[in-house]
Parts: structure tokens; C-alpha cells; sequence
């Protein structure tokens, strides 16, 4: 039976657990990381680890979902403090430097190593299911800096195709990688005129 943990303490294996799994989600990823990795490397007590996760696919989606939030933040950040219009090629270029972002981090490992689908159909469905809703409300915000009014069908379709558009680091070999980033602006600007343009209908 696990000891009693203050707050504290908690709040630290946590801490730990996520950069831990960040870290070996970028390294091995989700299939060769295993609970006992993950305690050895935090040294709590196996059995600690169930306190704080059912499983290590609920604390992978976790790191994700924090990373996710991260990236929200910069994105609106960047946009309430963007002084000029918000055109096509703004717009466009913010996205793109969200992508590069990403690129770099441990998420582009796991959706080229088609680790973040074996990841998401090991989650429960109203997991996911809560997430598309929160990626559509973010999406919201979003859309609420453009001078832009979608219906909720178009903001759907528009969260969808960004999604798509960043899936592609899945292929960047068959697309190729001297070209990934010309093409990933073109897809992106287009996504961008057609939000811009539906809007305005």
C-alpha cells in the first residue's frame, strides 16, 4: 500500500512524472516506455504510480494535453499582441512558426513515429471526445481575433483542416524534406484565405 503523500509531495511526482514521460516519449516513445521505466527513472514506488494515473497512455495524454495548452497560450498570446491587420500573410506566418514550434518538440516525434494514433486508440472515446470539443472552442478563440463570422459547421471543418495540415509531419519523407516548409505555408495560407473568405459571406 502506497504511503500517504502531502500536497507537496504530490504536486512533485507529478512534476516528475510528466517530465519523465516527456522525455521518454521523445527518446522511445509510447510503445517502449513502460510503467516500470517511468518509476525508475521518478523512483517512487510502482504502486505510487496508480495514485496519479490508471495507466501510462492517461499520463502521456497528460504531457500532451499540457504541451497542447502551451502552445494555446503562445498562439493567443501572439495574436492579442500583433499590432498590424490580420491578413493572409500574417496569419499565415504566425501558424507557421506555431508548426516549427511543434516540429521541435517531442509531439513531432510521436505523430512521425505514428506513435500519437497507437497512443489515441489505447485512450477512453470520452477522452478524446472532450478534446475535439476543447480544440473546437479554441478554435473559437481563435476565429474571435479575425475579422471573420463562421458558423459553427465552418469552425469545425477549419479546426479540422489545421489539424490535417499539421498531421502531415507524418509524411514528410514522401513529400519531401527540401520542400516540407514550402509546402506547409501553401497548405496554411490556403487555409487561411478560405477562413478569410467564407467569413466574409
Amino acid at each position: 500500500m502506497p504511503k500517504a503523500l502531502s500536497q507537496q509531495e504530490r504536486a512533485s511526482i507529478q512534476t516528475r512524472l510528466k517530465a519523465e514521460a516527456a522525455q521518454c516519449l521523445q527518446t522511445w516513445g509510447v510503445k517502449k516506455t513502460t510503467v516500470d521505466e517511468l518509476v525508475r527513472r521518478v523512483n517512487i514506488p510502482k504502486g505510487t504510480f496508480y495514485l496519479f494515473y490508471p495507466s501510462k497512455e492517461m499520463l502521456f495524454f497528460d504531457v500532451l494535453m499540457e504541451f497542447h495548452d502551451e502552445i494555446q497560450h503562445s498562439l493567443i498570446t501572439t495574436l492579442e499582441n500583433t499590432e498590424q491587420p490580420l491578413g493572409v500573410e500574417p496569419l499565415t506566418a504566425i501558424l507557421f512558426d506555431l508548426f516549427k514550434h511543434i516540429e521541435g518538440s517531442f509531439l513531432a516525434t510521436l505523430i512521425q513515429r505514428q506513435d500519437l494514433e497507437l497512443l489515441i486508440r489505447k485512450l477512453p472515446p470520452e477522452v478524446i471526445a472532450q478534446h475535439m470539443q476543447t480544440d473546437d472552442l479554441n478554435m473559437d478563440r481563435f476565429l474571435s481575433f479575425l475579422p471573420v463570422q463562421l458558423d459553427e459547421a465552418q469552425l469545425t471543418i477549419f479546426s479540422g483542416a489545421l489539424r490535417a495540415a499539421f498531421l502531415m509531419m507524418l509524411h514528410t519523407k514522401e513529400i519531401g524534406a527540401s520542400v516540407f516548409d514550402d509546402v506547409m505555408r501553401l497548405l496554411l495560407r490556403g487555409i487561411v484565405s478560405q477562413i478569410l473568405e467564407e467569413g466574409k459571406q
